[in-house]
Formats: structure tokens, sequence, C-alpha cells
């Protein structure tokens, strides 16, 4: 996708979709922290449903230590990968007591070197919770980026990269909701809904599939 075309997208998102924000419900980092673990794989709607009654009592590191493993797994059960979302929970929780006296570390590095964290969700909180600029690449972002053009990788880690070019600094983090968002309503995975698509235009996979008679 060319300058033009790039700053045209962005400009289509930023319509569509201004003031979008992170449809998981927290109100502290820790919250959010352990949303994003669980949301791997896995719907926002269901992770609401499990945090609204997890919170309740175990919203803090030093709560959610005290629960053994299998009651946490029982928990978070409808989440998915129970058994590994639980054990990385309550490792990253004991981490960030022992390591960082309780809070959860804004260092970018510090951050990954929890369990259960990747770029990903490091850059969700960075994002989102410490207001840094960060794109944080999941299936949503690789899947509609890559088809629109504004990236052209096979990895995450490579639309990442693609996405910091392509998008100016100032935008990484609202670009980011904007095309979680798109891929929720129109570019769904299997069906994309191209026809009610207001960025078709712009879009290189629609106009792939139009050059080959597939619309």
């Amino acid at each position: 996708m060319d300058e033009q075309k790039q700053k045209r997208a962005l400009g289509i998102l930023a319509r569509e979709y201004a003031g979008a924000r992170p449809a998981l419900h927290y109100k502290t980092a820790y919250e959010l922290l352990v949303a994003v673990i669980l949301s791997a794989q896995c719907t926002d709607e269901r992770v609401n449903k499990v945090t609204a009654e997890l919170f309740k009592a175990y919203n803090t590191p030093a709560a959610m230590v005290t629960l053994p493993q299998e009651e946490l797994e029982k928990k978070i059960f409808s989440c998915g990968f129970y058994r590994n979302k639980a054990a990385h929970i309550l490792s990253a929780s004991r981490d960030i007591l022992e390591k960082f006296g309780g809070e959860v570390p804004e260092n970018f590095e510090d951050l990954c070197s929890l369990a259960g964290v990747g770029r990903k969700t490091a850059n969700v909180v960075s994002s989102v919770w410490f207001r840094r600029d960060a794109i944080a690449v999941d299936t949503h972002v690789f899947r509609v980026s890559n088809r629109l053009g504004l990236a052209h990788a096979s990895t995450p880690e490579k639309t990442e990269r693609d996405l910091m070019r392509a998008i100016p600094q100032k935008d990484w983090s609202d670009a980011h909701h904007w095309l979680i968002w798109h891929g929720r309503k129109v570019c769904h995975s299997q069906k994309p809904d191209c026809a009610h698509c207001a960025l078709s235009e712009v879009c290189d996979a629609f106009a792939e599939k139009a050059g080959k008679g597939k619309i």
C-alpha cells in the first residue's frame, strides 16, 4: 500500500472507530494484565463475565496468590487453556509481589519477564494503562492490517514492525483499537463483510478479489 492509500485507510479507520477503547473491563493495571492473559483465544465478553466474579475477591497479586492453582482453574475454566492461564497468572502475581513491590511494572522488558506476558500483552498494558505509544498485534490486528496492506508480514512481530513504519507514532495506540474493532465488526476471519466495508476502496485484499472476479 502506497503512502497516499495508507493515509486514506487510517483516516477512514479514525472516522469509523473514533473513540474506540478496550472491550475488557478493569479498574487497575493488575486487573488489566490478568484480563489480557485470560483473553488469549477467548472472547472479551467471556473474559468480562469471568473477571466480574474473580475480581470480587482476587483483584490484587497478594489476594490472587492465596488461591491454589486448582481453584483458580475452576474459576477461569470457561476462558479455555485454563491450566496454563492459571499457572501464568499465579507465577506473574508472585513475581509482581517479590520483584516489583506489588505493582505491575511499567518497564516493557520487565512486563515481558512475567509469565504469560508476550509482546502483545505487554503492549496492551503499556498502551492502555501506562499511556505509551504502542501497537499490540492480536489476531484481529494481524488479519486486518495484512488484508488491507498496511502490513505485509507472516508473524505478529513483523506485522508490529510494519505497522510502526506505516502509522504515525502518535496514532499507534488508537490504530490498535481501530483495527481490532474493524476485525470484530466487519473484517471477520472467515467471511469478511466486504460489501459493507468503508475501506474496500483502499484494501489490497478487496482489490485482489475484485481482479479475480470473486466480489
